[in-house]
């Protein structure tokens, strides 16, 4: 008996029932649910998601899910969540017209060509198919021409991959990417870096962590920043090990050659 109502409560964590979304909400009608959080539950079956019309934003990271059809019945969807699944196949979304941000980052999506069917979504602002915070890519990350393809596809893309590409801050980005591929190289062009006086980390360790909230919107705008936190702690750490690296190097160059007689 156990057994069996055990494999009964993997089922239910498997796949998504109204059970399970009314008791995460709170919500007796799956009509009225905005804002829904299912991450890394095990999902596999999306089950009745579609009957959450009205739904906002969606949250389906770290589960187990290769079949988006029930998701094409939700309209009003603003945000969708799909990193680290096991999507290879994008195009049951193409009717979530609404869409205007989307992370398919971690999934198996290999084809150009899979892209193509995103099409429809005219107001898109935001799509991200590799997140380097989480190591999460897609097999078609590896194709040079993915991110051209996606910026003709999409002429009012705002963000791509976490970057911004255009409107405010897209300048500042790329001149931190320049540093950035500057600090990598440990040269400048025209002779070796110059000597560099002490910085503080970009982020302070024991910085105080983000606090969770009740609401979906204000708790997504935090992970979202906590995010950027970890990214920006890495790069700290990849920047002061060159920078370390450099500066045993040209302590050396600088040091008086022994001979022996």
């Amino acid at each position: 008996m156990d057994v069996k109502r055990e494999k009964e409560q993997e089922t239910d964590v498997a796949k998504i029932t109204p059970v399970l979304l009314k008791s995460r909400t709170g919500e007796f009608d799956l009509e009225s649910i905005l804002f829904l959080k299912l991450r890394n539950l095990g999902i596999i079956d999306l089950g009745c998601i579609g009957e959450c019309m009205n739904l906002e934003r969606l949250d389906l990271s770290g589960n187990n899910i290769a079949n988006l059809v029930p998701l094409a019945s939700l309209r009003r969807l603003l945000v969708l969540n799909l990193s680290a699944n096991r999507i290879a196949s994008i195009e049951s979304i193409c009717t979530c017209d609404s869409l205007q941000s989307l992370n398919l980052a971690g999934n198996l999506i290999s084809s150009v060509e899979n892209l193509h069917s995103l099409k429809s979504l005219r107001k898109l602002e935001n799509i991200r198919l590799k997140d380097n915070t989480y190591d999460y890519t897609n097999p078609v990350c590896k194709n040079s021409s993915y991110r051209s393809i996606l910026l003709e596809m999409f002429p009012n893309i705002k963000v791509l991959d976490g970057e911004r590409v255009v409107g405010r801050g897209s300048d500042l980005y790329q001149l931190c990417k320049d540093i950035d591929d500057i600090i990598k190289a440990g040269i400048y062009r025209n002779g070796p870096l110059p000597e560099l006086p002490d910085c503080k980390p970009w982020v302070e360790d024991g910085f105080p962590e983000i606090k969770t909230s009740n609401s979906a919107i204000i708790e997504e705008a935090y992970k979202q920043f906590s995010d950027i936190l970890h990214e920006c702690r890495l790069l700290n750490n990849r920047a002061a090990h060159v920078i370390g690296q450099t500066e045993r190097a040209l302590s050396l160059k600088s040091m008086p050659k022994e001979y022996t007689v």
